[in-house]
């Protein structure tokens, strides 16, 4: 028994023992194995250092072995073992590609590289993470296909790969990722069709394809996906129709579908199994049907888009809608055109906080109901327009005090318009155009202050158009054709604002004088006032109207002669003068009119020799029939051969008269010479330049007479409200120059010429105008004169190339346009000239009217800024211009370019430039200009695009653009070039992001939050100098 005994205490030693030495080999082994995974990690975050090209930040400085990785920016390692659990390098600026060695690290459960600029592919590698839960990709420049091999990470909860430029088709082996929850592809190139076994993720909570190019029908696999909360589809090629079981998941909260070809029509049942729905828009598809009863059960819904389909019908009752904010019914075929159809207006009194109610073009009758006075005092966008609507317009409408578009066009309206809709002053949008509007127009609309369009047309008003209307000073549209308006036009109403841009008044019984004051509309492009009962004279104001593109004033009783003031309207394409009593010849500037389409003469007394170039070498733009005066011209004109008199004999003869005139002119140029000499040559502009630079040539009133040939209407090449630019020759045609001759009428003249020799005299760059000299005298008649010359730009301004207009006989001819390589360059030579200007000169000078016309360029398309004539020192505002130079009321600058500050008063200041610089920018690569109709009240060009970016850039970028890099993109694919050639793409719509961010951080409305011009410029040429490197900019 005793050796029985012993043998289990034996045993007990030696599994002690055992263990003991278990433990020490595993400590060893675990020491070993876990400074071989130190390194493993190290070595692997090192070699994702390395593929990472551009560090704006300097954030991989960190990234070095005097510090454990496990501190380096970004990393984030276990408690436990000190292993990789987290990469965070998000939102760094960052570029280059993601390393495939990110593979190695094995314990990584979060990869967050969201918001940077990285390229190339998803690298595979990714898949050997199985740890991986959250992968987070999103906002880069990625390309290629989504691996296969992403379903290895089976613990992955997160991917968004969203806002990249991911092509091929959605992964089926994503099906199997069970744990999954959130899955976002949207805005790529992805094609195909929505895998078949995303039946399986029933974890699913968001999926978020939108912005893809994605096809076929949508798969029933919803019954089983009862976490979804979220489905957006919306922007593809989806057909076929919306599987039922989509409108069985009760967790639905948010489903977006428009811009696709769906089909079919709405379960009767939509809103009872989606009570926690919020968001629903399948606009712009093909879905008929009647909108179901039951909508009205998705209590919650806050957004219900149904516009541009085939819906009709009576919309039903939406009296439980109360969180609504915005409904559009926009474009379908809703309503009978009986009295009762909106009558699910009065519903939405209930929902406080709707914002946009689009009802419009469709075919609603019956009456706006009085309840559209008790709708959300939060409406800011009410459309009606284009139904069946009739009776009159309810007082209440007033009491939608946040309105800012109202559209009630194109109904039967009849009766007076409300008085009351003077109240609504933040109002920027009224059209009650074509209906049966009486009365006269309300004076309260003088409130309107804010009103920046006003339609009227095709209704029964009577009366004058009020003088309150004068005190909407933003308003750039107003039209009242074919009403029975009457009276004289004040001056007021036209001369109190330069905010005009389209003005009809035609068709109406307005009499008197047309106001000299419509000089004043500066802006103007548009002016009929055709068929009244105008007389007078036509007014020369019209010459300072430079911007004008159509001019219709036919059907009056205007007589006398054409000013010779419209000679300034080189921009008119169309003048129509007929059937009026004007008279004496017509003018030949008229020839000159490169851009003039249409002209209309007819039924006049004109009388002479009808012109022979330019618009009247064509018989069908040109029409001069009922001048019975008139001869010469084309055979089409139908018109008399001009006869010459021959002199008659008797008087002085011929010898007498040749010796009276040359004496009369060698004396009278005796005076001339003797008298110009003091007055002009003398009191040339002196180079004072203490540097030493170069002196300007000196150049009097009869060298430039002789320079431009008489200042002849064929050598203006542009005007403004400050003077004319004329091109000449010096040196016997050797040199060609640019004379900005001032007219010293307009009030602001001397001190726009002072400000410009201020400025100029003593700056020189290469981006910068140059100015080659000065002449301040007085003219032939005696009368005071001055001049600036320039350096000639062959290619006209930046203006003329962003908005090309096609002149006669080149309708056939695509017009120029700019590259994105060229439009990058003259944004830098732009940026680098403001530059100079505001940090580089001794004083800091204000430009104070940057815009596309001011930028001129060369024969190399250089950019070169110009028109000092509003030009500031800063350190001399508080004596000069105005009296009062610190605030800048007395800058006018240009209107959609002038930042907003200075309309309060702010003093002038560089910040000023840069929010114009900004504007510029965002013309320049979007091709709109900052006046254009689309932007009205609160919306503008800056907040057109950054709400576009940038997820939205290839809509909002100029077409011509977008062309050049599919023109690009095809020359690749046909000359099968190397891989990197057939990602330039990628490239060029990364810097279209880049570029409109800047002009958006330039152009922000608080001058806190802009860029500083030099910041700007760095920017600007990391840009360029990136797309060098990938040989696709010059």
């Amino acid at each position: 028994m005793g050796i029985y005994k012993f043998f289990p205490s034996l045993s007990v030693v030696f599994f002690s023992s055992l263990c003991m030495h278990a433990v020490i080999l595993n400590s060893c082994l675990s020491f070993s194995l876990g400074t071989e995974s130190d390194e493993t990690d190290s070595l692997a975050l090192l070699q994702i250092k390395d593929s990472i090209t551009d560090d704006p930040s300097g954030v991989m400085a960190s990234w070095n072995q005097t510090v454990q990785f496990c501190h380096w920016r970004g990393v984030t390692c276990g408690r436990r073992h000190q292993r990789i659990t987290g990469l965070n390098l998000e939102s760094l600026n960052l570029t280059g590609s993601i390393s495939p060695h990110v593979g190695n690290l094995s314990f990584l459960r979060v990869l967050n590289l969201q918001n940077n600029s990285f390229s190339h592919e998803i690298p595979p590698e990714i898949g050997r993470l199985h740890r991986l839960q959250d992968l987070l990709l999103n906002n880069n420049s990625l390309g290629g296909e989504i691996p296969s091999n992403l379903s290895a990470c089976s613990q992955l909860l997160q991917i968004d790969l969203g806002h990249n430029s991911l092509v091929g088709r959605i992964p089926e082996e994503l099906g199997t990722l069970s744990n999954l929850r959130i899955l976002v592809i949207r805005y790529n190139n992805l094609r195909g069709s929505v895998p078949y076994s995303f039946r399986n993720l029933s974890t699913l909570e968001v999926l978020s394809a939108s912005s893809n190019y994605l096809n076929g029908s949508i798969p029933d696999i919803f019954s089983q996906l009862k976490k979804l909360t979220e489905i957006r589809f919306a922007d593809n090629s989806l057909s076929g129709m919306i599987p039922s079981s989509i409108f069985n998941l009760s967790s639905l909260i948010r489903f977006s579908l428009q811009l696709n070809e769906i089909q079919g029509t709405f379960p009767s049942d939509l809103g009872i199994f989606s009570p926690s729905l919020q968001y629903f828009d399948i606009a712009s598809n093909q879905f008929s049907g009647t909108i179901p009863v039951s909508i009205s059960n998705a209590s919650s819904l806050g957004h219900l888009g149904m516009q541009g389909n085939s819906l009709h019908g009576k919309v039903p009752s939406l009296a439980n809608l109360h969180k609504l904010e915005r409904f559009s019914l926009t474009s379908n075929n809703l309503g009978s055109g009986g009295l009762n159809d909106l009558s699910f207006i009065c519903d939405l009194t209930k929902a406080t906080n709707l914002k946009h109610l689009g009802i419009n073009m469709n075919n609603f009758g019956g009456v706006l109901p009085e309840c559209t006075a008790n709708l959300s005092s939060s409406l800011a966008r009410f459309y009606v327009s284009d139904n069946k609507l009739v009776g009159r317009l309810p007082n209440g409408i007033g009491n939608l005090v946040k309105l800012e578009s109202l559209f009630l066009s194109m109904n039967q309206f009849s009766g007076e318009i409300p008085p009351a809709l003077g109240k609504l002053q933040n109002l920027y949008q009224l059209d009650l155009a074509i209906n049966s509007l009486s009365g006269e127009i309300p004076s309260s609309f003088g409130n309107l202050s804010r009103l920046t369009k006003l339609y009227l047309d095709d209704n029964n008003l009577q009366g004058n158009i009020p003088l309150s209307l004068a005190d909407c000073h933003n308003l750039e549209i107003l039209s009242v054709p074919r009403n029975n308006l009457s009276g004289i036009i004040s001056s007021k109403i036209i001369g109190l604002s330069s905010s005009y841009i389209f003005l009809d008044l035609s068709r109406n019984r307005f009499t008197g004088p047309f106001p000299q004051e419509v000089g004043k509309l500066i802006n103007l492009e548009y002016l009929d006032i055709s068929e009244n009962m105008f007389s007078g004279e036509i007014p020369s104001g019209l010459g300072s109207c430079i911007k004008v593109e159509e001019l219709h004033m036919q059907g009056n009783f205007f007589q006398e002669t054409i000013p010779l003031s419209l000679a300034s309207l080189r921009g008119i394409q169309e003048l129509n003068l007929s059937r009026n009593n004007l008279s004496g010849k017509i003018p030949e500037f008229l020839e000159s009119f490169k851009l003039l389409q249409s002209l209309n003469l007819s039924d006049n007394n004109f009388e002479g020799m009808v012109p022979a170039k330019g618009v009247f070498t064509n018989a069908t733009a040109t029409s001069v029939r009922g001048n019975g005066n008139l001869c010469g011209g084309l055979l089409e004109f139908h018109l008399p051969k001009c006869k010459f008199k021959q002199p008659k004999k008797g008087g002085l003869s011929l010898t007498l008269k040749l010796i009276i005139s040359i004496g009369c002119a060698l004396l009278g140029g005796t005076f001339a010479f003797t008298f110009l000499y003091h007055c002009c040559v003398r009191r040339d502009i002196k180079d004072d330049s203490s540097s030493g630079s170069e002196k300007f040539i000196r150049l009097s009133y009869q060298s430039l007479l002789k320079a431009t040939d008489g200042f002849s209407s064929s050598n203006l090449i542009g005007a403004g409200s400050f003077g004319s630019v004329y091109q000449g020759s010096l040196d016997q045609g050797e040199t060609t120059i640019a004379v900005k001759v001032l007219n010293l009428v307009h009030p602001g003249a001397s001190k726009s010429f002072k400000a410009e020799c201020e400025a100029l005299k003593n700056i020189r760059h290469r981006n910068l105008v140059k100015v080659l000299s000065a002449c301040s005298g007085v003219d032939y008649h005696g009368h005071d004169f001055k001049a600036l010359i320039y350096e000639y730009m062959v290619n006209g301004s930046l203006d003329e190339w962003l908005h090309p207009v096609p002149t006669v006989g080149e309708t056939n001819e695509s017009p120029r346009s700019l590259t994105f390589s060229q439009r990058l360059n003259i944004a830098i030579d732009v940026a680098m000239a403001l530059d100079y200007l505001h940090h580089q000169c001794e004083t800091p000078i204000v430009h104070c009217d940057l815009k596309p016309s001011n930028v001129l360029l060369n024969d190399d398309m250089i950019g070169h800024v110009g028109d000092f004539g509003l030009a500031r020192f800063l350190l001399k505002l508080p004596d000069s211009c105005s009296g009062n130079q610190s605030s800048s009321l007395g800058v006018k600058g240009t209107i959609g370019y002038t930042p907003p500050e200075y309309g309060m008063g702010h003093e002038v200041w560089t910040q000023g430039d840069v929010y114009s610089y900004g504007i510029l920018l965002l013309e320049m690569f979007t091709g709109k200009r900052p006046t254009d109709d689309m932007f009205q009240g609160t919306s503008n060009l800056h907040g057109f695009v950054k709400e576009a970016l940038p997820d939205q850039v290839i809509e909002i970028v100029d077409p011509v653009l977008v062309q050049e890099k599919v023109d690009r993109e095809m020359s690749s694919a046909n000359n099968r070039l190397n891989e990197d050639s057939k990602r330039a793409h990628i490239n060029i719509e990364e810097s279209w992001i880049s570029v409109l961010e800047i002009g958006v951080a330039c152009s922000a409305e608080l001058p806190r939050e802009r860029l500083d011009i030099t910041d700007a410029m760095a920017e600007m040429c990391r840009i360029r100098n990136k797309l060098r490197a990938n040989k696709i900019c010059q």
